[in-house]
């Protein structure tokens, strides 16, 4: 088995305070992937920075105390790729890939966006340039007989189940009709592999407002995907969303989401 975590800490050293560290000794994933870790390496505590008993890959942003993917595996990679080719976003600290056997395992953060300013057009411009990339990683990972995953913070909520309050948020940035198109495109590649696990069902949400009653009311978004090429999404036999037992638990806004792939 190869079991595969992903989570927006929502700054790491923040996060290490509140509970990451003790998540991170009790859990049994092999591969972890953090997004928006918003600390360049030798800003992060030891035990954070490398723990005992796993490989650390932290591609911090060139803007500091902003974004940032980093990816901890209990097997040294074979092969380490921070971003994806472009001259724009390769030093955004958004996206990294590791090669283990048989499988290119990255870590996502692809930006939120906000309607009407830059940012969204920062969004898409990323999108733009993303899908290509992840259309020709898959065939060249077909061609070296490897698996694809994609985990992280992907800030769409593909359909309606993806949020619980979709009708409010016809117009905002991560629910928009032309962002979610692209997320329909990007599954025609790949699969996600959390809904294919858990069909028909609202949720399972993975972000939740700290705003008002939000985490207590369930009230969130599926923004946090597995995005696996067909036949390893194939070989997922289980998939939870990490919910803390209550609101003053939380170590971020978001919940880990953990998926078992048998290789």
């Amino acid at each position: 088995m190869l079991t595969v975590t992903s989570v927006n800490v929502n700054g790491l050293r923040a996060a290490a305070k509140k509970g990451f560290v003790d998540w991170l000794a009790a859990t049994e994933a092999d591969v972890v992937c953090l997004q928006e870790v918003r600390a360049e390496a030798h800003q992060l505590p030891d035990d954070v920075r490398e723990p005992a008993g796993w490989h650390t890959v932290h591609a911090p942003a060139a803007a500091k105390g902003r974004a940032g993917v980093s990816v901890y595996s209990r097997r040294e990679p074979d092969a380490v790729r921070v971003g994806f080719g472009s001259a724009e976003f390769d030093g955004s600290g958004r996206y990294v890939e590791v090669d283990l056997p048989g499988v290119t395992v990255a870590s996502l953060y692809l930006p939120s966006g906000e309607v009407g300013t830059e940012r969204q057009d920062e969004k898409e411009r990323f999108m733009a340039e993303f899908l290509p990339y992840l259309v020709a990683l898959r065939a060249r990972a077909a061609a070296d007989g490897r698996e694809v995953l994609v985990c992280g913070d992907w800030n769409i909520a593909h359909t309606e189940a993806d949020l619980k309050n979709w009708k409010a948020n016809r117009k905002s940035a991560g629910f928009l009709p032309e962002e979610r198109a692209w997320l329909t495109e990007v599954f025609a590649e790949y699969t996600d592999v959390v809904r294919a696990l858990h069909p028909g069902v609202e949720g399972p949400y993975s972000w939740w407002s700290y705003r008002g009653r939000a985490f207590d009311n369930d009230s969130g978004w599926r923004i946090d995907y597995h995005v696996a090429t067909p036949a390893l999404a194939d070989r997922a036999r289980k998939a939870a969303v990490e919910r803390a037992a209550s609101h003053d638990l939380r170590w971020s806004d978001h919940a880990p989401v953990t998926v078992a792939y048998e290789l």
